[in-house]
């Protein structure tokens, strides 16, 4: 007899399977589950993005998100919560996730890409410490599809770079891996915040440092979204954030800056809310970071210091929505924030030629 942890893999391969077969049958669009294939020209109008996503309670957004009629989805971490060392328990959490009859939907409809965060690559708060990452790594990989062939493969991290639409209309999806290589942070018994400040500690590590300046100047996208787990604007907050590790978040800044990359516009999640933060100082140009957290649960309404924040906090359910109208003369780009009956809980539209430090592109 197979034992049920055979049985459970093998179940997980062929749903993952029959899904790729009817996505493919069933909509006039092709769908792409993480692949690295650079380049689509499938022009792109909507992204739903999201993160904080537990595979045991109840997922009521899968139904808006779809009505929200997304090309793509874009997952932000902690899209599963599994905090264990044990690969097994990981996979079978996974496996749980894909049967989720809502997501199996939306992934026949949309092309789904994703990062991590530090529950789904294995403990919380955990950077280049965890002794499972290459496992853990490999597991998230086979939840998002990606072939073998694929670089993501071979290399230390998930990240990745996605650019779709023809000429003039083009957007590249950025996705950082702010776990596999990110230096320790020490707790703080003795202020508000929850950790001492890592002032030479990094996030990224070199080889992904240099493939995010290679991905930014070559690129001939109009806007660029990247994608980071955790806010790299706010910064009073006590919890995990870029500004723990003063000189990467610098570094970030002036890498986006000195590649003159236009349309940048930051994802993040982590927080179990959601908020439009913007930092007229970083760049030349105002940098909006649009978060959206969480899927299954988020914290208790609450004042919170956030001296970039826009609007207010949404505490919700909630899914991130960017529709970009490239009829639009300037092409806009409008951030909502939408919760359980698909209704918007936050809306701000920004012009495209106001996201560059020359005014235009």
């Amino acid at each position: 007899m197979y034992s049920s942890s055979v049985l459970l893999r093998f179940s997980s391969l062929v749903l993952i399977l029959a899904g790729l077969s009817v996505g493919c049958a069933s909509s006039d669009r092709p769908v792409e589950r993480g692949a690295t294939a650079s380049h689509s020209d499938s022009i792109l109008t909507r992204i739903a993005f999201g993160s904080c996503n537990d595979q045991s309670a109840d997922q009521p957004l899968w139904t808006p998100i779809r009505a929200s009629n997304p090309d793509l989805w874009v997952w932000l971490g902690d899209n599963i919560y599994a905090d264990t060392e044990r690969m097994a328990a990981m996979d079978s959490m996974y496996a749980r996730q894909q049967r989720v009859p809502g997501y199996q939907a939306l992934r026949q409809e949309a092309r789904i890409l994703g990062t991590w965060d530090d529950h789904d690559y294995g403990a919380n708060d955990v950077g280049r410490s965890y002794p499972k990452r290459d496992s853990s790594q490999a597991l998230f990989l086979d939840f998002m599809g990606v072939p073998d062939t694929d670089p993501r493969r071979q290399r230390e991290g998930v990240y990745s770079a996605h650019t779709f639409g023809p000429p003039g209309q083009q957007v590249k999806i950025i996705l950082l891996d702010t776990r596999y290589h990110r230096s320790p942070i020490t707790p703080d018994p003795n202020s508000e915040q929850s950790y001492y400040p890592n002032k030479q500690g990094d996030i990224l590590g070199e080889e992904q440092w240099a493939w995010l300046e290679r991905e930014l100047r070559a690129s001939e996208a109009q806007i660029h979204f990247i994608a980071s787990s955790i806010q790299a604007v706010s910064s009073q907050h006590p919890w995990e954030k870029w500004a723990n590790f003063p000189k990467a978040r610098q570094r970030l800044f002036e890498t986006i800056r000195q590649t003159d990359a236009p349309g940048v516009v930051l994802l993040s999640g982590d927080r179990h809310h959601a908020e439009l933060s913007r930092h007229d100082e970083a760049l030349g140009y105002p940098l909006y970071d649009l978060t959206s957290s969480g899927l299954t649960h988020v914290a208790p309404a609450g004042p919170e210091l956030n001296r970039h924040r826009i609007g207010e906090k949404v505490n919700v359910l909630n899914f991130g929505l960017i529709t970009i109208d490239w009829e639009a003369d300037p092409v806009t780009l409008q951030l909502q924030i939408r919760g359980e009956e698909n209704t918007s809980h936050f809306d701000h539209t920004l012009q495209l030629s106001a996201l560059s430090a020359s005014g235009e592109r």
